[in-house]
């Protein structure tokens, strides 16, 4: 237990450590935007008018309500104390919506899309890569390959390309949004066919270009472990295959669950791609809404969002990675 804590103390740090100078960095770098979102708010509130003095009045209300006529370091202090109380102010580009609210409304899509797309790709990738390196024949000359080239396509691309042939050609899915336009979202079969039905497109696309980068480096460890010495001795003894290759996969696997870790942060880039190409009502999108409007505040909160979903979500990895792994523990503990 004492090489548990030692292991999970030490990752806990590194991650806090981590978050420290992403927030810092979510705060500062929107705000090197080039631009003055402000400007354009107050020229909407002085449309008319023709007094220069008014006019300038007006827009140091609005730079004393959003706060940015003060020092960069008062502003993050500002920001960084009302985050910590769940208010990430006002947005700019959807003014007087608040930031907070944009962001309740996005997430739940966007952890709905990302997460189950980015798993059951790892999954696919891991089991055609087992199968290709034991099995061999068709799914390791054909399969692999043709699956390998698929994830080499670019997010962008492998949207585009599933929104021509299956949108707009074949006309199968819908081509944008997340359900139907007329409806309004309750718990019945037609709105939730709607969600299903414009789910498929942004959740294959992620699911594609996952499956064969996990492959090729499942299919590796498992032929390493296939020839490994043990496998040799054990099949010497007379040990049922079926029961080798149970000890083969999860050795083989182990190296993989670290490779989940650090493609959840590379997909998650693929995922919001997915979503702006889509229209798909989640952070990706708001955050192209962000850019757009030079919005700080909706930047910001979107980043330091996705900041600490792939924190956690690493995390969890490495947690689950001590769990499987005992030589995790027996390290610890020399």
């Amino acid at each position: 237990m004492k090489g548990y804590k030692k292991y999970y103390g030490q990752k806990i740090i590194w991650y806090l450590i981590t978050l420290f100078f992403a927030i810092i960095l979510n705060f500062v770098l929107p705000r090197l935007m080039p631009g003055d979102p402000v400007a354009g708010i107050a020229a909407g509130a002085v449309s008319g008018m023709t007094d220069a003095t008014a006019i300038q009045k007006v827009y140091e209300e609005y730079a004393e309500k959003f706060g940015v006529n003060k020092p960069m370091i008062v502003q993050f202090g500002m920001w960084a104390g009302n985050a910590l109380k769940g208010d990430f102010g006002v947005s700019f580009s959807q003014y007087p919506r608040t930031v907070g609210n944009i962001i309740s409304s996005s997430v739940g899509w966007t952890l709905a899309l990302q997460l189950p797309a980015i798993i059951v790709g790892w999954l696919l990738g891991n089991i055609l890569g087992a199968v290709a390196a034991y099995i061999k024949g068709a799914f390791d000359k054909v399969l692999l390959p043709v699956f390998m080239f698929i994830s080499n396509v670019p997010a962008f691309g492998m949207a585009i390309i599933l929104l021509t042939v299956f949108g707009i050609n074949l006309k199968w899915f819908p081509t944008s949004g997340a359900y139907g336009f007329e409806l309004i979202p309750n718990f019945s079969w037609e709105f939730i066919s709607s969600v299903i039905s414009h789910y498929q497109m942004p959740f294959w696309s992620i699911v594609l270009i996952t499956i064969g980068g996990q492959a090729i480096g499942m299919r590796s460890m498992s032929i390493y472990e296939l020839n490994a010495d043990y496998v040799k001795y054990s099949r010497f003894l007379g040990i049922k295959d079926r029961k080798i290759v149970g000890y083969v996969f999860r050795n083989a696997m182990l190296p993989q669950i670290t490779g989940l870790a650090m493609s959840l942060g590379t997909m998650m880039g693929g995922a919001l791609v997915a979503e702006i190409i889509f229209s798909y009502p989640g952070i990706g999108t708001a955050m192209m809404t962000a850019v757009r409007g030079q919005d700080y505040p909706l930047l910001s909160a979107c980043t330091l969002i996705i900041t600490i979903m792939v924190l956690l979500a690493n995390l969890l990895v490495e947690i689950l990675y001590g769990v499987i792994d005992p030589r995790v523990k027996a390290a610890q503990q020399d």
